[in-house]
């Protein structure tokens, strides 16, 4: 309420202070009005409230007549009680599998959140609940199981060991001698089956308990035969019945005969409802009842958990137990008490519910009359100081004039400071740029006769053909800051000559040519002349064409288009340049020929003076350029020359270019480049010697890729790519053993890469180191963050960085030998094939991520990696020299082994975690690998042995 109404004083006292008409006065109170009014809307429907998402979960119930499955029904009802924000859907399919499948599919309909499902019969209703399960809703099965491990969760008691509970009370009772017989339902039902041989998995250990016979309710009439049966045999001293009902009927043939008193009784259930197994074993029918839970409240309970992201077990066994006269009054007595406990809460609840409803009305009023008073102290209040206030403001606004004036004063000699510093700044910058032609052609000369030199070797004079191309580049780095500050200063003058436009173009777009094959890339030329006479600076404009092209390539991708186009009119020459790569957006168009101006593409960046450049040699000859682009669609740059001589001035024309050939020297350069591109291609695709370690060189610049495949190549098997696309592709399908990425490089950067690699299981293995030119820590701590194993700062000490690929690749080495079995270790002695060791990769990997999946086996494998199970086993024979099973379980148990050694865990979890079905078999293989059992193995810690 408070809050409310600060919210309105403050908005309002606001207002004033900045509106002052009368007007202003009245909208203002009509706002404030409206603020009020969604103020006490907001209080008064802000009620008590459950503000917990509401789920629907739905319950498919195999037959719901008998007294269990009810009792499960009423224990799920108590639970939901206390989940008002559960909505309950039951369907009951009256033990009919169809009618069940139907039930479910409509269930689906109502988009439930979870289903619980009780199967009638396992086989069909497997597939509904497969593809519940695969639909994304999880599924809680409850009771009986179905033929698929695809459900969320189980609920439900081992019937197995309800067996075994029921056979050693026998035998107690018996004190290990005497004749049984048993009572069971449908004899292929799998609750029968599993009570019947946990029953004799007990009685079978002994010798003086004597099974006689098994009686079915297939038989006719089935308590006739029963009561043949306990007529006939004498020696009858127990009967063993699988449900409490059939307890109570054998009760009753023996009371008829007289038996009641040497016949011992065990039933199933142990139900707390009212003649059921509690009341019989109480009221001496029976001897005794196996506690059968149903399993009502965890089911409602493990929903809950999962709809709400909660820890939850997969598999929920119930725990059971032996109800007999010794422990019946207490059992029967703490269900009658959890039953009047839950009906004094329902009753407790109503009345809550009743006084919320008191409680909102009666706040809803409270709040209406303070809201109204405070409200006439708020106007009044505000009138008051409206009053007070409005003879203030003319002073301050005086005040603030003032002020104002002062800080345009202060602007004005930041802004001249500001522009001092600047050009300060690029008074250094070209004052060091003329420092740096001297080092630049004292590197160059030298370089060039070391290059005439007949004794340097082939490799050497290679190493020394990329100092000279990159001195080059730098060189003409230099000239391009230093015309930029010549115009600037306007000392650049124009040496126009008259020339033939067309030709001059055409021959810089040939140039271009062998580039535009490299990189797949469509490069047309076309001119609506075939010779057009116009007056230009050769040198000038050779710069600016040569400066689109490049950014042209530069940002087009494979399998693209660069357009050049010439055309004319009465006025003016018109060259076009366009393209299909990847554009810009409106804010980049807006700054696109403001000096410095980098753009959004971080992994594009240049020095950002290229096109400012262009633009001022372009209106030094009276023209114009202008961009057009849309983002991922295209750039087009259109430069209109002026025809004729008149717009220049007599010192600005020569007679006829100072160079003999149109092309000047920054084509040159470019066409250098690209011969010696042709002369060493690229090796990256062809066939290439097997060798021990496969490293993927990510770099985007030819020269600094083509020099660490140089000398890396002659020890490691080398691939390269040249953009974040090429190179993902190229790390799945071969699984290079080492990766060397820099981080800025076209698509997605080195850190993007390294975060998708890191987190694919084919790939998290592979060591990754990052090349960059940043070297502060922050960014360092940013690459080592996503997962990069060794960050490597440009310039760098190549002999460092070859022993940092030798550690890392000897590191990852020794971690495999540690945790891979025999098998994975004469492997990659055996395997030279980069087909192979990827086959591999991928049977191991698949293999690895299964590994706590006890019913994975061969033909998962076969499905995930789309072979036939014939060539699996063929493939891991040839390459691995096992067979896929022992592969698998040699797998598990070294992951046991590993666990036992550095984990915390029981015996139990660890068979769980490794596949195992049971701790009894995951000991048994254990002791059978490694001459230990499990336990014996954890207490001792013995030292792992190296196998050889």
């Amino acid at each position: 309420m408070l809050k409310i109404v600060s919210f309105v004083l403050v908005n309002y006292l606001h207002f004033y202070k900045t509106n002052f008409t009368f007007k202003t006065i009245v909208v203002a109170r009509m706002k404030i009005s409206c603020l009020i009014f969604l103020g006490f809307w907001a209080l008064v429907s802000c009620s008590p409230k459950n503000k917990g998402k509401t789920y629907t979960i739905a319950f498919s119930q195999c037959v719901g007549g008998d007294q269990w499955r009810q009792t499960m029904l009423a224990e799920m009802d108590r639970e939901l009680f206390f989940h008002n924000n559960i909505v309950f859907l039951y369907r009951d399919a009256g033990g009919n599998s169809e009618t069940q499948v139907k039930q479910i599919e409509e269930l689906v309909k109502h988009h439930i959140d979870l289903l619980i499902v009780s199967p009638n019969e396992a086989k069909p209703l497997t597939p509904i609940i497969e593809r519940v399960y695969d639909a994304g809703i999880p599924v809680v099965v409850v009771d009986r199981r179905t033929n698929t491990n695809k459900y969320t969760a189980f609920v439900g008691a081992s019937n197995f060991e309800v067996g075994q509970n029921a056979g050693r009370y026998a035998a107690s009772l018996l004190k290990g001698n005497g004749n049984i017989i048993e009572v069971t339902g449908l004899p292929d039902a799998s609750p029968v089956i599993d009570r019947h041989n946990g029953f004799m998995d007990i009685i079978s250990h002994y010798p003086g308990l004597h099974y006689l016979k098994k009686i079915d309710d297939n038989s006719k009439p089935f308590t006739q035969v029963e009561t043949n049966t306990l007529r006939d045999n004498k020696n009858i001293d127990l009967v063993y019945a699988q449900n409490d009902f059939m307890a109570f009927d054998a009760f009753k043939i023996c009371k008829s005969l007289g038996l009641e008193k040497k016949i011992k009784i065990i039933g199933i259930d142990g139900l707390p409802v009212r003649g059921a197994g509690l009341d019989m074993v109480a009221n001496k029918n029976i001897s005794a009842t196996v506690l059968y839970p149903t399993g009502g409240q965890e089911a409602i309970l493990t929903a809950v958990n999962i709809l709400e992201n909660k820890p939850y077990d997969k598999e929920n066994q119930l725990v059971t137990t032996v109800i007999d006269s010794s422990n019946v009054r207490i059992m029967k007595l703490q269900s009658e008490k959890v039953i009047s406990q839950q009906k004094d809460i329902q009753d407790r609840q109503k009345t809550i519910d009743k006084q919320i409803l008191i409680t909102r009305s009666q706040s809803a009023v409270i709040s209406f009359i303070t809201l109204a008073f405070i409200l006439t102290l708020v106007f009044g209040g505000v009138s008051f100081y409206y009053l007070r206030e409005n003879k203030k403001i003319n002073g301050r606004l005086e005040k603030q004039n003032v002020e104002i004036s002062r800080q345009k004063n202060q602007l004005v000699e930041m802004s001249y400071k500001a522009e001092q510093a600047h050009q300060a700044k690029l008074n250094f910058f070209t004052n060091i740029s003329h420092e740096f032609r001297t080092p630049l052609t004292l590197i160059l000369s030298p370089l060039e006769d070391l290059m005439l030199n007949p004794k340097v070797q082939v490799s050497t004079r290679q190493t020394l053909q990329l100092v000279q191309k990159n001195v080059m580049r730098l060189y003409r780095l230099v000239n391009q800051l230093m015309d930029f500050r010549k115009i600037e200063f306007k000392k650049m003058r124009l040496r126009a000559s008259n020339n033939d436009l067309v030709g001059f173009v055409s021959e810089i777009v040939s140039s271009y040519e062998v580039l535009a094959q490299n990189k797949h890339i469509s490069l047309n030329f076309f001119s609506s002349e075939r010779k057009l006479g116009v007056w230009f600076d050769v040198t000038m404009i050779d710069k600016v064409i040569f400066n689109l092209l490049s950014n042209a390539f530069k940002f087009t991708k494979e399998n693209g288009f660069i357009h050049v186009t010439i055309s004319k009119n009465e006025e003016y020459a018109t060259i076009i340049i366009e393209d299909n790569g990847i554009g810009m957006s409106p804010e980049s168009i807006s700054h696109a020929f403001e000096p410095f101006f980098q753009g959004e593409y971080e992994n594009y960046k240049g020095t950002g003076l290229g096109l400012a450049l262009s633009k001022e040699l372009i209106e030094l000859h009276s023209g114009s350029i202008t961009v057009k682009s849309e983002k991922w669609k295209g750039t087009l740059f259109e430069i209109q020359l002026p025809l004729g001589n008149r717009h220049l001035k007599e010192p600005e024309m020569i007679a006829v270019p100072e160079s003999s050939s149109l092309i000047t020297e920054d084509a040159r350069i470019y066409t250098t480049e690209l011969h010696e591109r042709i002369q060493n291609p690229n090796e990256n695709g062809q066939a290439i010697a097997e060798k021990k370690n496969s490293i993927l060189i990510i770099e985007d610049n030819n020269d600094l890729r083509n020099y660490l495949t140089n000398k890396l190549s002659a020890v490691y098997d080398i691939m390269e790519a040249a953009d974040a696309n090429v190179a993902l592709q190229t790390t799945f399908d071969y699984v290079p053993d080492l990766i060397i990425c820099d981080v800025v490089i076209p698509g997605k950067n080195g850190l993007e890469i390294t975060k998708i690699l890191k987190t694919d299981v084919r790939t998290a293995h592979i060591p990754i180191i990052l090349l960059t030119a940043r070297g502060d820590e922050t960014q360092k701590i940013e690459g080592l963050k996503t997962g990069a194993d060794a960050y490597v700062t440009k310039p760098f000490n190549f002999n460092y960085l070859k022993e940092t690929v030798n550690t890392l690749l000897n590191n990852r080495q020794k971690s495999k030998e540690h945790y891979s079995g025999e098998v994975m270790r004469e492997v990659k002695s055996t395997v030279s094939k980069k087909t192979d060791r990827k086959f591999i990769t991928d049977f191991c990997a698949i293999v690895e991520s299964n590994i706590a999946n006890d019913a994975f086996g061969v033909d998962e494998i076969c499905i995930e990696m789309s072979i036939s199970r014939v060539q699996l086993y063929r493939k891991v024979k040839a390459l691995m020299n096992c067979n896929v099973n022992d592969y698998i379980s040699s797998t598990r148990l070294q992951k046991a082994k590993y666990y036992l050694q550095h984990e915390e865990l029981s015996i139990s979890e660890i068979a769980f975690k490794t596949g195992f079905s049971s701790a009894t078999y995951f000991s048994t293989a254990f002791k059978s690998k490694f001459g230990l059992t499990p336990s014996d193995f954890k207490d001792k810690k013995l030292p792992e042995k190296k196998e050889v």
